[in-house]
């Protein structure tokens, strides 16, 4: 029994990490239809934000504000740099996509280059507030606190997220450009505006996850966001592209069948289900598990 709910938790912490890496790749191509294959770089980003914080500026309160502030601070930067990706090279190339995917690909390759000669290639702990580093015991599981944390934040950015897609302005526009970006377009309203702060909040989202998950896998590093995107993108087509309730639906699949895969069968057997799993759905559901039907 212990075993099963310390595999179902951090199932959860898992999925809270693809989610968060995931939704922006979602609402970017849902939205303004690019492919941004620079995305796990910036999730690797925000590992390397939570490092700094922790490991350079101990001067600043106690490690549990110290990571709240890494946390925070990789949110604003991540937001920062998507922002300016998208306002200075993505809108250059809005009606040429091949350009689009050669542009991002070149920036990641370009994003872990920077990292490996700045930080080396080594896996850089990042130091953690005492209880974090703690566990906390359900029906006999010892379940680090770390796998809580990741779960909690990422349902609270969830919860947020949807909360602003439905209750503001930009958020009900970001949500018609997504269903039907021509007619919105129509009307008169600066879709360029909407572009520009999805890519900031996709780009901030993933830096965030990137801060945990430097603390979920046990250090940051330049291939942080290389090994993690490719479950970004199965969690994206699973799920259906543009939701955001798909998202984190597959989130949650996607990660409880590698849990329980890798558990129960041979170590990486996992990613081979997650990717039987990809199949199956492109098989039976193309649009995903909560996408738009297409005629």
């Amino acid at each position: 029994m212990s075993a099963i709910v310390l595999m179902l938790v951090t199932g959860f912490g898992l999925a809270g990490l693809y989610f968060l890496l995931a939704v922006g790749l979602s609402l970017i191509f849902g939205l303004m239809g690019v492919l941004n294959m620079a995305h796990g770089a910036t999730f690797a980003l925000g590992g390397y934000v939570g490092f700094l914080v922790m490991d350079r500026l101990t001067a600043i309160g106690t490690p549990g504000w110290r990571y709240v502030l890494a946390l925070v601070l990789a949110g604003f930067v991540g937001f920062m740099v998507g922002y300016l990706i998208e306002r200075l090279l993505i809108a250059r190339f809005y009606h040429d996509h091949l350009a689009q995917i050669l542009l991002t690909i070149g920036l990641g390759l370009a994003a872990v280059a920077v990292f490996g000669a700045v930080f080396t290639y080594d896996l850089r702990p990042v130091p953690q507030p005492n209880w974090l580093t703690d566990t906390t015991t359900v029906l006999g599981a010892h379940i680090p606190n770390s796998r809580w944390l990741t779960a909690v934040i990422a349902l609270l950015l969830l919860l947020s997220l949807v909360t602003f897609l439905r209750r503001t302005r930009h958020g009900l526009i970001i949500r018609a450009g997504v269903e039907n970006r021509s007619m919105v377009s129509a009307l008169g309203i600066d879709v360029g505006r909407s572009f520009t702060l999805v890519f900031g909040i996709g780009s901030a989202l993933a830096t965030v996850g990137g801060a945990l998950g430097a603390v979920y896998f046990g250090g940051a590093s330049p291939a942080l966001g290389t090994s993690q995107i490719i479950f970004a993108f199965i969690v994206v087509v699973v799920g259906g592209m543009g939701s955001i309730g798909g998202t984190a639906l597959a989130a949650v699949v996607v990660a409880m069948i590698q849990q329980l895969a890798n558990a129960y069968t041979v170590a990486g057997i996992g990613d081979i289900a997650v990717v039987g799993l990809l199949a199956v759905v492109l098989l039976v559901s193309p649009e995903g598990l909560l996408g738009r039907r297409t005629a």
